[in-house]
């Protein structure tokens, strides 16, 4: 075999390879008609497949032009474009896995625990959006939850470039569960949620701005102000995550993040989020704000018992000196003062959490300890809320607990093709 034969022998390989994964459907993915309950819309299947055309074509595009340009180029120059073409059919082998993983879990047995999960994100969406309808531009592609390993859960928010998929952007929002947090029980589930709906709603650089030029005014301090600015998304996640879920969300995020004290008492250099130490006292300082005092007052006291610092903690003595201060700021800035972009109107306007609600959660509380229906009016935002009090407080048990509360959950998703309709966005005044 001579080397252009030998280029040739490659240029067949690679179309063999080039055009399998151009389509996921129903089938691919292993959907049976029993699954077609808990499966993702036929809009987030178009949108995947859309994506996957685009891939296609671009190497049936150079495929075909390297079938006239073979014999004519140099052999470095066919290497180089069929490393082109290679490219491509890994970026539409890490796009297709990717859904694959994703849609194919609607055919298992976590089925209707994903579509429970689905129908608490929707509903953070529906619980902000009719605030601010005429800014948020419609339709849009309801979040779709998954699970796969790791620690924590994790959004992927709407039009964010994806590495694993080299770079092609996220045709909607992905929040990843991990295979042992299924329980519909916990309040980071919602801060996750907060980070899709800060994307979103459009006010991702305008809340970071306005921290910055808060922290800046009230500490006369630059280093002090670049952290806060490194750290503004998990902190908007953590409050609106509680003006979602009220208390019982505060609480589910302590403990979450409770960790030997070496852990929650270390400062990371560059790191996205906040010490464990300082978050928990900025959700302390919301709960005051938001008008549940006695809340923050013991949840603080919680956290500086179990936390108590120490000379020699990894915390820098500056934050540590400024921290009270910087909670108060920084939780005033960005859940109580208004933002262009949701119509001058404060996250705490747009999600407002009131003392009713709580009442509803805690009566959900007692029904799901005492083995009642639960009322069909209350938000499943809320039933996070209240399943995590029914756990905590009511003695129920965690997997009779997690059953019931998915059937509740998933016995009203609906795979409907798009939701948050709205009218044309437009800019406040």
């Amino acid at each position: 075999m001579d080397v252009r034969a030998f280029l040739r022998a490659k240029l067949l390989a690679l179309e063999g390879r080039g055009r399998q994964l151009a389509k996921i459907d129903h089938r691919s993915v292993g959907i049976r008609p029993q699954d077609l309950p808990y499966t993702p819309s036929p809009r987030h299947f178009a949108a995947v497949n859309e994506r996957l055309a685009a891939i296609d074509n671009r190497i049936a595009g150079q495929l075909a032009a390297l079938r006239e340009k073979v014999s004519n180029l140099r052999p470095n120059q066919v290497l180089t474009a069929m490393a082109m073409v290679e490219r491509e059919i890994d970026r539409a082998r890490r796009t297709w896995g990717l859904f694959f993983e994703v849609f194919g879990q609607r055919g298992s047995s976590f089925a209707p625990v994903l579509a429970a999960h689905d129908v608490i994100a929707d509903d953070c969406y529906a619980a902000v959006i009719p605030a601010v309808a005429r800014l948020y531009p419609g339709p849009k592609l309801r979040p779709i939850t998954y699970m796969e390993q790791g620690f924590s859960p994790v959004t992927w928010r709407r039009g964010v470039q994806l590495s694993r998929l080299l770079g092609e952007t996220n045709p909607f929002p992905l929040i990843r569960i991990p295979w042992d947090r299924d329980n519909l029980w916990q309040g980071v589930f919602l801060h996750e949620c907060s980070h899709n709906l800060q994307a979103d709603l459009g006010i991702w650089h305008e809340n970071r701005n306005a921290v910055v030029t808060r922290i800046l005014r009230e500490s006369r301090d630059a280093s002090i102000a670049r952290i806060y600015a490194r750290w503004h998304k998990e902190i908007f996640a953590d409050l609106a995550a509680l003006l979602l879920g009220g208390p019982s969300a505060a609480w589910g995020l302590a403990l979450f993040l409770s960790h030997p004290r070496q852990r929650v008492l270390t400062y990371r250099a560059k790191g996205a989020h906040p010490p464990g130490y300082f978050r928990v006292l900025i959700l302390a300082e919301m709960l005051r704000r938001m008008g549940f005092a006695r809340d923050g007052a013991q949840l603080a006291h919680v956290w500086r018992t179990l936390y108590r610092v120490r000379p020699g903690d990894r915390l820098p003595p500056v934050l540590l000196a400024s921290a009270p201060k910087m909670a108060h700021a920084v939780v005033d800035e960005i859940a109580f003062q208004t933002r262009r972009n949701l119509a001058q109107h404060a996250l705490a306007d747009v999600i407002p959490f009131r003392r009713s609600d709580e009442a509803a959660i805690k009566d959900g509380a007692r029904r799901l300890s005492e083995g009642h229906s639960l009322p069909t009016e209350l938000p499943p935002r809320f039933l996070v809320s209240a399943a995590a009090y029914a756990l905590s407080h009511k003695g129920a048990h965690p997997h009779a607990l997690t059953r019931r509360v998915i059937a509740h959950l998933a016995e009203s998703y609906s795979s409907g093709p798009v939701t948050y309709v709205t009218e044309p966005a437009a800019l406040a005044a």
